[in-house]
Formats: C-alpha cells, sequence, structure tokens
C-alpha cells in the first residue's frame, strides 16, 4: 500500500508542476505578471510553510544548519546558484517561449549531470550516457528549430533561458547533496526557498504587484505558489522516502508531458510531430540514465 501511496505522490507532483508551468505562462503572456515577482512569491511563501512543516511536522531544529558555518555558507550558496536560478530560468523560459518548450528543455539537466559525474569520477561516459548525450542534443535541435536547422522555431533568448535552466536543474540537483544527507529535505528545501525569496525580494520586492488581475489571475497565481510549488515538493520528497530517489525521478518525467498536453490543447501552443519526437527524445534520457551500468573503473586504470 505505501508502494501505491508513493507512485501517486510522484506523480502528482509531477503532475502539478506541469500544471503550474502552463498556469506561469498564461499569466506571463495573457495578463502582463512580473515573472521577478512571481518569483519572489513563490519562493518566500513556500519556504516560509515548508520550514513550518519540517518544525512541527518533523520536529527539526530550524536553526542547526546554520551552526556550522560550512554548512551555512553551502546552504546560502545554494539558494541563489540552485534554488533561484532554477526558478528564474525556467520562468523565464516560458516567458519567452512556452511551458512545452521550456519544461522539456529543461529536461536535459539530468544528461548534464551525467557528464559532469563522469568527469569528478574521471571516467569515460559510457554507451548509455553517450546514447542519452546524443538523443537529448538531437530532442534539443529538432524541437528548437521544428527540423529546419537553418532557422529556430523560438527566440535566441528563449533557447538561452531553456539551456540555462537545465544548467541550473543539474546545479540544483548537485549541490546540496551533503546537506540532503546530514539534514532533513524539507529543512534544507524550506531554507533555499526562503533565502532565495529574501535576496530576489531586492531585486523585485513582493509589494510591487503589477499585471492584470482578475479572478482568474488569482486563482492561478495561488495554483502556482501552494500547489505547484509547496504541495509539489512536499509529495515529491514523501515519494523519494517511500519508493526512493530512482523511481521518483523517473515518474516526475510526467511533469514535461502534461505541461506540453495542456499548453496544446488550452493555450493552442502549436506543437507539430517533429516537436513531440524532439520531447520523446529529450525525455527518455531519463529513462536510459536510470538504468544502472555495470561499474567503469576510471581513465587511469584503463590505460594501464
Amino acid at each position: 500500500m505505501n508502494i501505491v501511496k508513493g507512485f501517486c505522490l510522484a506523480v502528482m507532483a509531477a503532475l502539478f508542476w506541469g500544471v503550474s508551468g502552463t498556469f506561469a505562462q498564461f499569466l506571463f503572456q495573457q495578463r502582463g505578471i512580473n515573472i521577478e515577482w512571481m518569483i519572489t512569491i513563490r519562493l518566500l511563501v513556500s519556504g516560509f510553510f515548508l520550514l513550518i512543516f519540517a518544525k512541527f511536522g518533523e520536529k527539526a531544529d530550524l536553526f542547526e544548519i546554520w551552526k556550522d558555518k560550512k554548512d551555512a555558507v553551502q546552504l546560502v550558496i545554494f539558494s541563489i546558484t540552485g534554488m533561484l536560478a532554477v526558478q528564474y530560468t525556467y520562468f523565464a523560459a516560458i516567458k519567452h517561449s512556452n511551458a512545452a518548450t521550456a519544461t522539456v528543455l529543461q529536461y536535459a539537466g539530468p544528461v548534464i549531470i551525467a557528464v559532469y559525474l563522469a568527469f569528478k569520477n574521471k571516467r569515460l561516459p559510457v554507451v548509455l550516457e553517450i546514447i542519452a548525450i546524443i538523443m537529448a542534443v538531437l530532442g534539443t535541435v529538432l524541437l528548437v528549430t521544428h527540423g529546419d536547422i537553418s532557422s529556430l522555431s523560438i527566440s535566441g533568448i528563449a533557447l538561452f533561458f531553456g539551456l540555462a535552466s537545465a544548467v541550473a536543474l543539474a546545479v540544483y540537483t548537485l549541490q546540496p547533496v551533503k546537506l540532503m544527507s546530514k539534514y532533513k529535505s524539507s529543512l534544507v528545501i524550506g531554507w533555499g526557498m526562503l533565502c532565495g525569496g529574501i535576496v530576489f525580494s531586492f531585486v523585485k520586492a513582493p509589494w510591487d504587484i503589477q499585471g492584470s488581475w482578475d479572478i482568474q489571475a488569482l486563482g492561478y497565481t495561488v495554483f502556482i505558489v501552494i500547489f505547484g510549488t509547496l504541495i509539489a515538493f512536499y509529495a515529491y520528497l514523501s515519494a523519494v522516502q517511500i519508493i526512493g530517489g530512482q523511481k521518483t525521478s523517473l515518474l516526475a518525467s510526467m511533469e514535461p508531458l502534461s505541461a506540453t498536453i495542456l499548453a496544446v490543447l488550452w493555450l493552442n501552443v502549436p506543437y507539430s510531430t517533429v516537436d513531440w519526437i524532439g520531447s520523446f527524445f529529450i525525455i527518455s534520457t531519463v529513462f536510459l540514465l536510470s538504468i544502472k551500468p555495470k561499474k567503469v573503473k576510471p581513465i587511469e586504470e584503463r590505460l594501464k
């Protein structure tokens, strides 16, 4: 029964993230909502409530992580280069293109992680990693050119932020590993969000509200902050605890699929057959990289 619960939580997190991305596209492009303001509000509110949960739900010492200077520095770095960066680049990619393209491009992140780990461990990429890299590159080319390599189907700035979000996702995943092994995930993520929100408040104050507001815009904003951030992160972390990170990350690949389907059906985002093929190539890399290869010796040992 717990396994079913874990699967449901992982799928729910993916769907909430996918839907919130599409809602964000609507707010940015049709209501003129400022993306910097959305990021500030999203991080501040979600970070605050996640820390409340860590305190009263998990009985965590909220300030334990700040008592170690090295951990405190790592947390600040994570909040800016990981949490804040992944939020900003993703939302900026949505604003300049659409939720479907931005979400799919972000899922090139696992390939960047695989390449980084190969270099870090001083080994050549294994066959599956090489295939994943080729598929990610090919999928990205198809997605941003519609198959016509002489022109881009999205703007250069959209492509930049889309690829930057993939890099930010890799940093977000790798940088806090030591902190996650030492402290509760809700504590690390909660402080990461809150600190990122505080820093970004100097860029866009939470009370500096712009755009065209109505009940629909307010409802979508509440969904993005509560369901697409707070509940989604909590559901994802709970799923990791129940069924493990590997299965959870695989199920989370439903996020780009849900974002794409909703963007096409609801926002009438044009998505050709070539786009679907490109998306399939990129998302498939998650499954390829989840297959555990045989242990590969470092390059120095293999050359002896």
